[in-house]
Formats: C-alpha cells, structure tokens, sequence
C-alpha cells in the first residue's frame, strides 16, 4: 500500500495554496537570482537553511539558484535534515512511499533505501517525519527548480559524523545525485552576538573545519558528516548568503542565523 507523508507546516512555514505557493517560490527564485554569485560549477551538496519563507526562504532561493544548470540531469536528492520534535537514534527513513507538498507528490527513491538496508544507524520512523518541518520546506523549491527526480529523505538524530558520512558515501553517486543538509544557524541570540558567533560558524564550514555543534548549528549533525564527506571527495565550499531573522522579518533581541553554502567538485582533484 501506498503511505504518502502529508504536508505539516504548509499554510504556516510557507502557503498552503499552490498557486501562491508557486508564485512565492518563482518570487524568491528570481530576486536570487538577479543578485546571487552562480558557482562555476555545479553543486554537489547545498546547505540550506529552514525557518518560514519569510524569514528564511531569500537566503535558501540562493542555493536553490544555483541549479538551473542541472535541471533535467539531478534524478536523486539525498536531503537530511536535523530533528526537532521525534529523538531519534541514528538516521531515520520515513517508511512512505512518498512525500506531498501543495505543489504535488515525490516518489521516494526505493533503490537507495535498499543501499541502505545493512546500515545498522539507518532505522525507520514516521514519527521523526510526521510534524518535522526542517525537510519539508525544502520540497517545493526542489520541485520548482528540478524536473522528475526521487527523494532519500532522512531525520538526523543522535548519530556521530562518521555514521552520517557513511551514509552519504553509500548515496553518493555522480552528477545525478544532488545532497541537500537543512540547518539553521545560531538561535535566538541579541543580533549582533548572533552575526559574530555565525560568521565564525561560515568560517569553520568554508575550511572544512568541523565540529559544529548544536549551539552553531542545528543541523550540526548532518553538516559534521558532510565536512568529513567533503574532505574525502575534495569538494570546494562556497559561501552564498548569511544573515539572520532580524534581516529579513523578525526583531533584533533575539534572532536565528541563516546562511546558504554551496559545494562543487573539484575536476582536477584526484579521489
């Protein structure tokens, strides 16, 4: 039987309706565009952050910017992202067969959760995923900017950076295969403290200098896996965007950190 995820937070992390939905999308898309750096090549893995469009949704549009190139050649993301309501030990699937979003279905990618299967950190769990909005939100810019591809969906608990690793080395893949990590940055600092403590946090993820903890990043977990992943495969980190709640629509008393990364392959490097 088909067990299709239902949309959590649309309607309050972003539009429930999917004309306006897609037209916030397209919206923030296009300002993206017309002021962000597009990386010589193409990404390997984007960081991206998951708060409401509003407040978010400008910074996350740079990432996603940045894969008009891929378009029709990305068949799988991989995307993981932190847990914030389910404890989870290790990295959970969702045992669906699919995630909605207003804008429609995404089948996810059966083949890849069979890679995973002798995997002891990989577990099930619909709970991690019922109410957890750090992927959901990411779904209907994927489904903007990419044509048909499957979706490897998975919640990142208590898990060390070697497991989370491991999992992206299984998944890996070529150019077909698009990683996607959700975080946020700092919370609810005074504005100024908050820019200080995310700038070195940028620093640390450009240099490949992990670890990141849950203070810097709420998505610490998954981006400590990736740094080790990055470092194996030689990848370039590229800073696209960084600033904060009181940026965009929040006060500046106490504030979340934003930033978009972009990472790309090293042609000449030699694995």
């Amino acid at each position: 039987m088909d067990q299709v995820r239902q949309p959590a937070v649309a309607g309050s992390f972003y539009p429930a309706n999917a004309t306006i939905l897609s037209g916030e999308v397209s919206r923030l898309l296009d300002a993206a565009r017309s002021r962000a750096e597009i990386v010589t090549d193409s990404p390997k893995v984007l960081i991206v952050p998951h708060a409401g469009y509003i407040y978010s949704g400008s910074t996350a549009a740079l990432a996603y910017a940045q894969l008009s190139a891929v378009r029709d050649s990305v068949r799988r993301v991989v995307l993981l992202g932190p847990v914030h309501r389910v404890p989870v030990r290790g990295l959970a699937l969702a045992g669906a067969t699919a995630f909605a979003t207003p804008l429609g279905e995404i089948e996810l990618d059966a083949d890849a959760t069979r890679l995973l299967a002798d995997l002891p950190q990989v577990v099930v769990s619909a709970a991690a995923h019922a109410r957890e909005h750090s992927m959901e939100v990411q779904l209907p810019f994927l489904q903007t900017v990419l044509g048909k591809f499957k979706l490897v969906p998975l919640a990142v608990g208590d898990a060390t950076p070697a497991e989370v690793a491991e999992v992206l080395e299984t998944l890996w893949g070529g150019p077909e295969t698009l990683i996607v990590i959700s975080s946020d940055l700092s919370h609810f600092l005074p504005y100024r403290d908050a820019q200080a403590i995310d700038q070195e946090t940028a620093r640390r993820i450009i240099s490949l200098s992990g670890p990141i903890t849950h203070d810097q990043a709420c998505g610490g977990t998954p981006i400590n896996g990736l740094l080790l992943a990055a470092k194996k495969h030689h990848l370039r980190p590229h800073l696209l965007g960084l600033c904060n709640s009181g940026d965009t629509a929040g006060d500046r008393g106490r504030v979340v950190g934003y930033a978009a990364f972009a990472f790309t392959e090293d042609p000449h490097a030699v694995h």
